[in-house]
């Protein structure tokens, strides 16, 4: 299918409220509420968006949400989506995908370490690179990387003391 039949064929099949845009001739994304994004996703795997690239995420600390994003790839339509919700950030959940794809739970885990989502139904969280940690995930906009390296390493010298 070329890309506006593939996107009609979301819309007609999709029918919750989503927002589409068009990056360029081979990508798009799609944005729909976090109690839709399983469906979508699924319904997408259906269509033969197999391939799940990666799971990431984007602090947008001034409007209180995380931006979760999954990218997705059919090597049939030969089309990258970018499927993308929200969450709130004081209470950052969203369904699991791994029963979709196992290298979801993979996925999951890094996002979790580093931004500190929790994904509802994923029992394994644990940390994949910072065992022992105890302070705020590092890829939250709140998390002052200086104060950090300060308190665990030091104070460093000021630029115009070297």
């Amino acid at each position: 299918m070329e890309q506006k039949e593939l996107i009609e064929h979301i819309e007609k099949n999709f029918k919750y409220k989503k927002e589409i845009k068009v990056i360029d001739g081979k990508q798009f994304t799609i944005t729909v509420e976090k109690d839709k994004v399983l469906n979508l996703l699924s319904f997408l795997k259906l269509i033969d968006f197999k391939q799940l690239a990666l799971i990431t995420a984007v602090d947008w600390i001034d409007e209180k949400k995380f931006e979760i994003v999954y990218i997705l790839f059919s090597y049939s339509h030969i089309q990258q989506i970018l499927v993308k919700t929200f969450v709130d950030r004081d209470n950052p959940q969203v369904e699991t995908v791994k029963n979709l794809w196992d290298v979801a739970s993979m996925y999951e885990r890094d996002v979790h370490e580093f931004f500190g989502i929790d994904f509802i139904g994923n029992d394994d969280l644990r940390p994949l690179i910072l065992h022992n940690w105890k302070d705020l995930p590092p890829l939250r906009k709140d998390f002052d990387s200086l104060k950090y390296s300060n308190k665990m390493f030091g104070k460093f010298k000021k630029d115009e003391e070297i």
